[in-house]
């Protein structure tokens, strides 16, 4: 497989011009992503997550960009940890982010949240890219509710 190419890393979902998201990037992916102009990378995965990018931090701000980690624990994902999540994006909305996890589940679902709750785009809107990845199970459709509650 080509790391050259963006839409090659695992679960690749391009969001908007300024937001894309994935599963686990490795080293050459994030050159790849460098290349394509992104500007921040914001992890939601474990650091001992399966295939995790050992020194992921290092590795993203070698080549200039910056690095968030929100670790967000598979079976019990909090509400803390989206509202950690939005914060970020919007201390951060006028730079080109690229969100990922470990299959994009955790990130589709916290950008699903955030474009639903702070871009106003419809549910429906919102659920297309979110559906594109996986259909949440009871954990995380739990998770989703309760943001959705807190927020609306």
């Amino acid at each position: 497989m080509s790391h050259n190419c963006i839409e090659n890393i695992y679960n690749y979902l391009k969001i908007s011009d300024k937001i894309a998201t994935s599963g686990q990037p490795d080293k050459e992916d994030i050159a790849t992503i460098k290349r394509a102009g992104y500007q921040l990378v914001i992890n939601l995965a474990m650091s001992d997550s399966p295939d995790a990018l050992v020194d992921e931090k290092k590795v993203v701000e070698a080549t200039g960009m910056e690095y968030i980690h929100i670790p967000v624990v598979w079976d019990n994902p909090l509400i803390e940890d989206a509202k950690d999540f939005f914060k970020m994006m919007e201390l951060n909305v006028n730079k080109k982010i690229f969100v990922h996890c470990v299959a994009n589940k955790r990130a589709s679902v916290f950008m699903y949240l955030y474009r639903y709750i702070y871009d106003s785009l419809n549910e429906e809107e919102a659920k297309k890219d979110l559906y594109a990845i996986w259909i949440p199970n009871q954990i995380w459709h739990k998770l989703i509710q309760d943001v959705i509650d807190v927020y609306r």
